[in-house]
């Protein structure tokens, strides 16, 4: 901890943020003065934490005392001087460090989205494997409002008026917002964030950040660093920015588009290559894995009921898990590049998936494929919406019970993981059952 001591001193921080991503990537954690940080390296915060409910609501006592001890105990968070990151919006100089996740014998906590995630860079490690990936996060600019029963609305821009139509790629559209995205990159810069480009999606004031390719750990801390550090620029600005799924009617939902490789570690090669340029087997099997195994674990990139709105007919997602050379209508596209290059992109993820889980699901499909060499259907030439083969779950209800049946899931992620994680959800899904929405009301309040 000598690094982190010296860093901490050396930007004059006087407060901490230790935090840790629960399983709706919420951030949760403690604020300590730097003094009583260095005195005690080590955090501790509830077990339960990591079985609450993005409503704050927990699982059913007899699965949350199967799962965690009786005593509600406590679990050790150490940081991890590699994920230090200093907030550029605060008034007192504080630094924001995620920390890693033990039981009390020591041992990582299975029920911790990051240790799932390095669960799964293991598995690529111990075959000389090394994943590289590049996230695409979109998001919503919404009009603040108070009211959670009114839709939401397109903020006012520099030029004092909202945008109307769609604006894809809008160079114009996207300055509108000029005064926050300034503030956002100073920002990321300042925290080191890997961020690339900005476009204007389809979407009205519907936007994209796109990161650099690198190691899948260090671009999910980032990505999880990313959305809070934009919610606090829209804020400065009187703005919300949402990383919902689907927040607005008829509008498109916003993805968080996954694209992976995996380099030799010996050779620094990519796999997906065969030494003449062309595709490897392995390319094809990581394919096939993702194809096969998507579907059984469609909750760990569409975690929420509003996740699969953005998987409706007519939408822009493509809702199947076919595969095609730079296409969009496909869940797995494979972006035109040079052969050293060659990866895929996976375009089923909602930008409201926990990035630990996604990334870590994403790349173990993936390697279940390469491992079992399955063989993918072949590639989709024109539009491919209309799926040919076994077809996404429509509801959160039916994705859970399919992940439930999946034995991959408790043989890779343990049955710990994959019993809290599907339990989670399920209390989620009970308590949007409860609220009766506004479409209720309003057609059926004196039709029925």
């Amino acid at each position: 901890m000598i690094k982190l001591k010296k860093w901490l001193k050396d930007n004059e921080i006087t407060e901490v943020e230790c935090v840790v991503s629960d399983l709706s990537g919420i951030a949760r954690g403690k604020i300590a003065p730097v003094d009583k940080f260095l005195h005690d390296w080590e955090m501790r915060l509830p077990e339960s934490v990591l079985l609450q409910t993005v409503t704050g609501d927990y699982v059913d006592a007899d699965i949350y005392y199967s799962l965690l001890d009786e005593a509600d105990i406590d679990f050790i968070c150490r940081p991890d001087d590699e994920a230090v990151y200093k907030l550029p919006w605060t008034i007192k100089k504080t630094a924001q460090i995620i920390h890693n996740t033990f039981d009390k014998m020591g041992n990582p906590l299975e029920l911790s989205p990051r240790n799932l995630l390095r669960t799964v860079l293991n598995l690529y490690a111990e075959r000389n494997w090394k994943p590289i990936v590049a996230p695409e996060m979109e998001f919503y600019l919404t009009a603040c409002s108070d009211n959670p029963d009114l839709p939401l609305k397109p903020p006012v821009g520099r030029s004092g008026r909202t945008e109307t139509g769609r604006q894809s790629f809008s160079i114009d559209a996207a300055n509108e917002f000029d005064p926050l995205f300034e503030d956002m990159y100073d920002w990321c810069e300042t925290q080191g964030l890997a961020i690339d480009t900005l476009i204007h999606e389809e979407g009205v004031a519907q936007m994209e950040i796109n990161f650099r390719h690198g190691a899948p750990l260090v671009l999910a801390d980032q990505v999880f660093i990313f959305k809070r550090t934009l919610r606090e620029a829209a804020l400065k600005h009187n703005v919300v920015a949402t990383f919902m799924a689907k927040p607005i009617t008829n509008e498109p939902g916003s993805a968080m588009h996954l694209h992976q490789s995996i380099l030799d570690v010996e050779t620094g090669k990519n796999v997906f290559t065969n030494a003449d340029g062309t595709s490897s087997d392995l390319f094809f099997s990581h394919i096939a894995g993702l194809q096969t195994y998507i579907p059984e674990m469609l909750p760990m990139f569409a975690p929420n009921t509003n996740s699969f709105r953005r998987f409706l007919p007519s939408t822009s997602a493509p809702v199947n898990v076919e595969w095609g050379e730079e296409n969009r209508t496909c869940g797995l596209r494979v972006p035109s590049c040079s052969p050293q290059n060659r990866r895929v992109e996976n375009r089923l993820a909602g930008a409201d998936a926990n990035c630990y889980l996604a990334i870590a699901t994403s790349l173990l499909c993936g390697y279940i494929g390469m491992v079992k060499k399955l063989i993918p259907t072949p590639p989709v030439q024109g539009r491919g919406y209309e799926p040919r083969s076994s077809s996404l779950p429509h509801t959160l209800e039916s994705a859970l019970d399919r992940m439930e049946r999946c034995d991959e899931v408790a043989e890779y992620f343990g049955e710990s993981f994959a019993k809290g994680f599907i339990a989670v959800k399920r209390v989620e899904q009970e308590n949007f059952k409860r609220v009766i929405s506004s479409w209720e009301r309003e057609f059926l309040l004196l039709s029925v």
